[in-house]
């Protein structure tokens, strides 16, 4: 029945690629290098982890900053994260990217063309931008395009919103200079590899990489406290994020017991929220009991701090790895990007 809606948004979508594609919505290209990571679907990919995986691993070397649009916020315009800022302010997953990297510039705006120079203007010392879930957003054109889709609904195996998970054409992969598969089995084979690979069937310029999910200790949310999951666990998991399955699936294997409190992707917590996970923890058995939740709802729930500091309240902190030893390939191919603009720049300098 919404498969006709489904031909009907293509067709929308596709005509927008063609004019921009033909230059007659214009896209703003500026020389300074910009990192788009994104997808083609709605909902979980792990762009949030990747994002992450990125900045730990650049932010040594380069000063970095991030640009969302900061879904679901209570503010408007630009806006540059600092210590008095909230999830409320620069919505959920910035404020996350600020909490654990409070050293670079977390930017959020939703016209990515005003806000780009915005942060050169106030951070003039920045040397590299990651534009978070930007791939759609074309009135700005990156330097590097980062996709990403799911091992288990691969975009060449989807279908267009409302029949499907896709928000864009398959064909808008070509735009992409790396496609990672995520979440992918920590087993996966070279021959599954590579019939995946087939089946994305890469052009030329780009280049697939096929990456795992790794969860840590849970730490305690307000406390300096760890704790190690057993299987005399039980644990209430409250999550709101698009694709709760890999919690599901981890907690299945590592723990005794566990029932979900589910809300939808970024969900801003009430009072009601909290009375339904206190009651729901309570009524719970056994010794070993913890509330369980994801680093995106943590951002959200601490405005709830004096209500929850004495409960067990712990956050499941998760990353990507690469298979196949390839983090070192990629990481050497984000850095020649970023070393391209500035070898440029030193020889318009010495030119000058």
């Amino acid at each position: 029945m919404l498969f006709p809606f489904s031909l009907l948004y293509r067709f929308l979508v596709w005509l927008r690629n063609k004019l921009y594609d033909h230059n007659v919505f214009k896209s703003a290209e500026f020389n300074f290098p910009l990192i788009s990571v994104g997808n083609l679907a709605v909902g979980g990919t792990g762009k949030t982890p990747m994002t992450e995986w990125m900045v730990t691993h650049l932010k040594n070397d380069y000063r970095v900053a991030t640009l969302s649009r900061g879904y679901k916020r209570r503010t408007k315009g630009f806006t540059i994260a600092d210590e008095n800022t909230t999830a409320l302010d620069i919505g959920d997953e910035p404020m996350q990217f600020h909490r654990k990297f409070p050293d670079i510039t977390v930017a959020v705006g939703e016209e990515r063309i005003v806000a780009i120079p915005q942060i050169l203007h106030q951070k003039p010392d920045t040397e590299v931008i990651i534009l978070d879930d930007a791939f759609q957003h074309r009135m700005v054109r990156p330097g590097l395009s980062i996709l990403l889709t799911d091992y288990q609904n691969l975009y060449t195996r989807d279908l267009m919103f409302p029949s499907g998970d896709l928000r864009d054409v398959k064909s808008s992969s070509k735009r992409a200079n790396i496609i990672i598969v995520t979440k992918c089995k920590e087993q996966l084979t070279v021959e599954e590899q590579r019939k995946m690979v087939r089946e994305i069937n890469p052009m030329q310029h780009q280049r697939v990489f096929f990456t795992t999910i790794l969860y840590g200790n849970p730490y305690h949310l307000f406390h300096p406290q760890q704790w190690n999951l057993s299987a005399a666990d039980n644990v209430l998991l409250v999550c709101g994020i698009a694709n709760p399955k890999p919690i599901k699936t981890f907690l299945n294997r590592h723990v005794g017991f566990f029932e979900v409190i589910q809300y939808a992707d970024h969900h801003i917590f009430t009072t009601s929220d909290l009375s339904e996970i206190i009651t729901r923890f309570k009524r719970m058995t056994g010794s070993n009991k913890i509330i369980l939740t994801t680093e995106k709802d943590a951002v959200r729930l601490e405005k709830f701090k004096s209500e929850l500091v004495d409960f067990p309240l712990f956050v499941l902190p998760v990353k990507h790895d690469f298979l196949f030893g390839e983090s070192v390939v990629f990481l050497k191919t984000i850095k020649t990007f970023i070393e391209g603009f500035q070898s440029n720049k030193h020889q318009n300098n010495a030119s000058a």
